[in-house]
């Protein structure tokens, strides 16, 4: 939900904007305009989501927006790793993204971590070597 609201930095530039075309009333205005419809969706969404935990439509969907999801983030990773998925690096592309997956997933590190691990092993383990 935290995303479907604008950020500090885009509020301070509509804000901004507001101010050099319109003076005070423009900042005024496109701060409401930025933050106001964002807030009311949010707010919406999460009566609406306290409801449809009950229902077995709405739980559906969720799953289902839950398995496209996971369905991209799979087809991302196959993306950036595909051009380095030849020879004899097919192995270590296996290994650092299973052991980046049981980091992540068994282990309970965060993302940063693992990203931090992952630049300290290409660190250690240059391209080229098995």
């Amino acid at each position: 939900m935290g995303r479907l609201t604008p950020g500090t930095n885009l509020l301070a530039f509509c804000t901004g904007v507001g101010w050099l075309l319109r003076g005070m009333g423009g900042a005024v205005a496109a701060l409401l305009a930025a933050s106001v419809p964002c807030t009311i969706m949010v707010v919406v969404l999460t009566a609406l989501f306290s409801q449809w935990q009950e229902n077995q439509f709405a739980q559906a969907a969720i799953h289902g927006a839950i398995a496209a999801a996971v369905a991209i983030t799979v087809k991302t990773v196959w993306t950036i790793a595909k051009p380095h998925f030849k020879g004899r690096e097919r192995i270590r592309v296996v290994i650092v993204g299973a052991t980046a997956f049981a980091l992540y997933v068994v282990a309970g590190l965060s993302a940063i971590e693992v990203l931090l691990i992952a630049a300290a092993v290409r660190a250690l383990w240059p391209a080229g070597q098995p």
